[in-house]
């Protein structure tokens, strides 16, 4: 895609993001050490060290981090299917997520049971639910991929962790939609079951949102169908959510299937550190970029379902 860049020098932020290092959000406590976004390779001397999606090399401690929460955004829908496979044919480049969830409280141990909850966009930016919402910049219409997804449940869904905290997921990298970097929202629940095919009941326990490091994101966005957008990407540094910090603030790990070829895919991994006592559903949660302020660009448009959040949440989107 041919896409207009500005190149900032590496912040404060990003350096930290780079770095691995943990900085809480508003209300997190942080517990330092752990590195959160590890692969599974060790280095060549057998130490343990894990590789980050920039490439530096953090030693893990065993130590976690409490994730810091922030808004679920305004495209968020009820109802999402216990699946582990959420693409329903959706085009783009295979991602393979895999998360686990600790407890912070209870020196970091798995919270087994825990329904983890993600939903993004599509190649194109477009939300299950909110198909008319124009994404930005220049897109074909979503109904031109030629899928047969359901318009309404695409790109969402539960899985329910297993006795190591762990749920694995198999959907698409997400593309991209003005102002908001590339992204994919989470919510962790406890306390509740599985019931028709979905999720209910229980509580929200943290609600939060997934990042790409910019160069790999900058590369699946000039592969098909990712090319077909064309316009302004929003960078990691520029993004009204994301805050930094790396492991804390959810800066996903990235490993290539193929190290050539990137359309081949990637496996990313998380660990998010929550409270299963805490409840924080998103819908006044933190979020915002340096200063509070989002980049220029204009929001989504177009007519959501009726049983869409308050216009008031999307402004952080």
């Amino acid at each position: 895609m041919t896409a207009k860049h500005v190149d900032k020098k590496v912040s404060r932020r990003r350096a930290l993001a780079l770095g691995g290092g943990a900085v809480a959000g508003a209300g997190a406590v942080a517990v330092v050490g752990f590195n959160a976004f590890a692969s599974e390779e060790t280095d060549s001397a057998g130490t343990g060290a894990a590789t980050t999606a920039s490439g530096s090399t953090t030693a893990s401690t065993g130590q976690c981090v409490l994730m810091s929460s922030v808004t679920e955004g305004p495209y968020y829908l009820d109802g999402a299917l216990v699946r582990k496979d959420i693409t329903e044919g959706k085009a783009g480049v295979p991602l393979s997520l895999r998360i686990t969830v600790q407890d912070t409280t209870e020196s970091c141990g798995p919270v087994a049971g825990a329904a983890v909850e993600i939903w993004h966009c599509d190649a194109w930016g477009y939300y299950s639910g909110y198909t008319t919402a124009n994404p930005g910049g220049s897109a074909p219409a979503e109904d031109e991929d030629g899928s047969t997804a359901d318009d309404q449940t695409y790109l969402r869904g539960y899985q329910v962790a297993n006795a190591d905290g762990v749920v694995k997921f198999t959907t698409i990298i997400p593309g991209w939609y003005t102002p908001r970097t590339c992204h994919i929202h989470v919510k962790v629940h406890t306390g509740g079951q599985k019931a028709d095919g979905t999720y209910e009941g229980g509580k929200v326990n943290f609600t939060g949102q997934l990042f790409f490091d910019d160069d790999i994101a900058e590369q699946i966005f000039t592969l098909d169908p990712y090319a077909k957008h064309s316009g302004s990407y929003t960078k990691l540094d520029d993004d009204m959510v994301y805050e930094g910090g790396g492991a804390a603030g959810g800066l996903l790990t990235l490993t290539p299937v193929h190290k050539k070829d990137p359309s081949k895919g990637y496996k990313g991994t998380i660990v998010l550190g929550i409270d299963p006592d805490a409840e924080n559903d998103g819908a006044g949660g933190g979020g915002g970029g340096e200063g509070g302020e989002p980049p220029t660009g204009t929001p989504p448009t177009g007519e959501p379902p009726t049983d869409a959040p308050s216009p008031s949440a999307s402004a952080s989107s």
